[in-house]
């Protein structure tokens, strides 16, 4: 294929990736099937992918597959021939003019396909499904680590500059040291289970990015194949055209992605890629994708720094975009929350003006509301969304309703918000025993307790629906905990057994609701009528400092019948609630004491309280230093001791019958980093 097919097939195929962001698979797929080039096998694939990662439709994944290999079968031939042309480049001038290798689109288009077979294995969650993602993440990172060093060889571009080095600048790289970061040295060993360890097995890094001079990679052999001229007006022109615009953005996105993932991954692979002598740099993966998505995440505003057009730089915007999200919802607690709002807000605000009917935009707009407290204005986004149409992406759409549910549920609208999770089960056909969990959950909350019967009666019978990989999802598990205890409870008192929901006090949905991090960024009213709920119940709330909203503290007379939470795991859960509200409302005394009161209980079912509970008392310690004027002294005592919380909280994590550990162990990871960044600004400030 000829420069000038190359650049018209990529043009042609972009048209299919516009339609996508815009909501219109149909679309897409018309656009898409119009050309048999690996550029359009790869959005057809990109499709059914999507299809069955956002749905969770497994029927999608092997459709997904063969695309995909053919996509990149093609690339890789296309690649090849592109090589055997002598004094070739790629480019789009047409001229012998383009500046990078002969090929090298190609071997990005390789690279994302088996990024994305890799992951279409993984949604099977069967063993082999498994083995067979780490096979291709592992070939993928590779090729990306290479493709970094052959177009940033001198390392990414500051600010606004060139995103593409010089001719010069190039040509001197193959034969003078030049500073490689860390992120992309290779494991000094280079056995079968050190290149797996290192590559492919997923990891997070420690606090502290690291990185070292090393030499530039073994570069001379291809300089032929290179072909830079060191043309001066070569170094500051931007990327010209859809391929070399590709080829920068592609490597940036790649390169970009697995850092940031091997950077968030659990502590214990971590260790274990560590001793492979593989290293990551969480801030360089950031620039990287920044630069992709053509935005400048470092300094007062966001100005352009990279293309920002290539298709590579609307899903590098995705990731950042994911990236931030996930701090803000659930660290708990920024070193520098306005900033971060600043920089997500930036990178959505760039891709929505070119998509603004697409679904992950809207998605992230409404997020943004939430987190800077506006969720009535959330709501309105997320349902302003969802009324407009016709839209064909449904998967995307159940994005929106998700996001809705659980900000409705947030804010007590218990009816609005029961309404979205079972709609849920309309659109995917992820867990529908944990939207009908928290479903009946809401409907305790609103008295209606046979509504609420009616959905734990339907429980079992989701539960036991075959799951892919036969195993059951981390809130399934719960939920399985929490029906055998509700059953319990109801036979212990001598109710009713087909009533058991009688025996329900807090609510479900409550209950799942700290996982998600609800209650952090709720409204002072909606905080205050929690905790009137949760001290209703008896026996009386009892704790040792004063609280405005738990009066007297005394117990009240005797109750006509038998106690409502009648076991410490009851007890414990509902004084995580109330610690939770009170935090909230800035009533840190309270919170403190309830919340070390959930975290030293003697629990038999709830064995997650006591981690969550400290993890939670971390957060209060932070809120409360930040909202006192505490000098550099005092900053360093509370980091210090939530360091060592963290540190009793890692070590509840790896008892193995601990509910959902996993997610609490990326809230810990999260809230390590803020902490490291907290340090940073305090030492920087004395």
């Amino acid at each position: 294929m000829s420069s000038s097919d190359t650049a018209a097939a990529l043009a042609s195929a972009n048209l299919g990736f516009d339609h996508l962001f815009s909501n219109h698979i149909a679309d897409a797929r018309t656009a898409f099937s119009a050309q048999q080039s690996p550029f359009h096998l790869l959005g057809l694939g990109a499709c059914a992918f999507l299809e069955a990662a956002l749905g969770m439709e497994s029927g999608m994944t092997g459709e997904a597959s063969r695309l995909l290999t053919q996509s990149e079968a093609g690339a890789r031939k296309a690649a090849a021939e592109a090589k055997s042309r002598k004094g070739g480049t790629s480019g789009d001038r047409g001229d012998g003019a383009g500046r990078f290798a002969a090929g090298l689109e190609w071997e990005i288009l390789s690279a994302d396909a088996v990024v994305l077979l890799g992951l279409s294995h993984a949604l099977s969650e069967s063993y082999m499904g498994y083995l067979q993602c780490m096979y291709s993440l592992n070939s993928a990172h590779s090729k990306f680590t290479r493709l970094y060093k052959t177009v940033f060889p001198n390392g990414l571009p500051e600010g606004s500059k060139s995103v593409v080095p010089s001719a010069a600048s190039s040509r001197e790289s193959l034969v003078q040291p030049v500073p490689v970061p860390a992120a992309v040295a290779a494991p000094a060993k280079k056995s079968v289970l050190g290149r797996w360890g290192a590559s492919a097995v997923w990891g997070r890094s420690s606090a502290s990015s690291s990185s070292s001079s090393l030499a530039a990679p073994s570069l001379r052999s291809s300089a032929s194949s290179l072909s830079l001229r060191p043309s001066p007006a070569e170094a500051s022109r931007p990327p010209e055209g859809p391929v070399e615009e590709m080829i920068v953005a592609g490597t940036a996105f790649g390169f970009g992605l697995f850092n940031l993932v091997f950077s968030l991954l659990p502590k214990k692979i971590q260790s274990l890629v560590g001793l492979f002598g593989f290293k990551h740099d969480r801030a360089l993966a950031l620039k990287a994708l920044a630069l992709s998505a053509g935005v400048d995440i470092g300094g007062g505003s966001l100005v352009a720094a990279g293309t920002g057009r290539d298709v590579h730089g609307v899903f590098a915007g995705l990731v950042l975009m994911t990236f931030y999200g996930v701090v803000l919802l659930l660290s708990g607690y920024q070193a520098d929350e306005a900033e971060l709002v600043r920089v997500y807000k930036g990178v959505v605000d760039s891709i929505e003006a070119r998509y603004p009917a697409g679904a992950l935009w809207i998605l992230n707009r409404a997020k943004i509301l939430r987190m800077t407290n506006d969720a009535n204005g959330a709501i309105a986004v997320l349902q302003n969304a969802l009324e407009t149409g016709p839209r064909t992406f449904v998967q995307a759409d159940t994005l929106l309703v998700f996001e809705l549910a659980w900000t409705l549920l947030a804010q007590r609208r218990h009816r609005e918000a029961a309404e979205a999770f079972i709609k849920l089960t309309e659109l995917n056909s992820w867990s529908h025993a944990t939207y009908y969990f928290i479903a009946a959950g809401c409907y305790i909350s609103l008295g209606d307790r046979t509504k609420a019967q009616e959905l734990f009666d339907a429980l079992p019978g989701l539960l036991e629906r075959k799951k892919m990989g036969g195993k059951d999802l981390p809130t399934e598990v719960l939920i399985r905990k929490r029906m055998a205890y509700y059953q319990e409870k109801q036979k212990r008192r001598g109710g009713d057994p087909s009533r058991y929901v009688e025996s329900v006090k807090i609510s479900s949905a409550d209950e799942l609701g700290i996982f998600w991090n609800t209650y952090q960024r709720i409204d002072d009213s909606v905080a205050e009528a929690h905790i009137k709920e949760l001290a209703a119940f008896t026996p009386p709330v009892m704790i040792s400092v004063p609280s405005p909203y738990l009066p007297g503290n005394q117990a009240s007379a005797a109750s006509a019948g038998p106690l409502d939470l009648d076991t410490p795991d009851e007890s414990a859960l509902r004084a995580l609630l109330l610690g939770l509200m009170h935090r909230t409302l800035r009533l840190y005394e309270p919170a403190r004491a309830l919340l070390e009161s959930a975290a030293g209980a003697t629990l038999k079912a709830s064995t997650w309280i006591a981690g969550v509970a400290e993890f939670e008392l971390a957060v209060a310690e932070l809120r409360e230093a930040e909202s006192q004027s505490v000098g550099p002294e005092g900053w360093g005592r509370v980091l210090d001791g939530v360091e060592a919380r963290l540190t009793v909280v890692q070590g509840l994590v790896g008892k193995s019958d601990v509910d959902l550990a996993s997610r609490l162990e990326s809230r810990v990871a999260l809230l390590r980093d803020e902490v490291e960044k907290k340090r940073g600004m305090v030492k920087k400030a004395a």
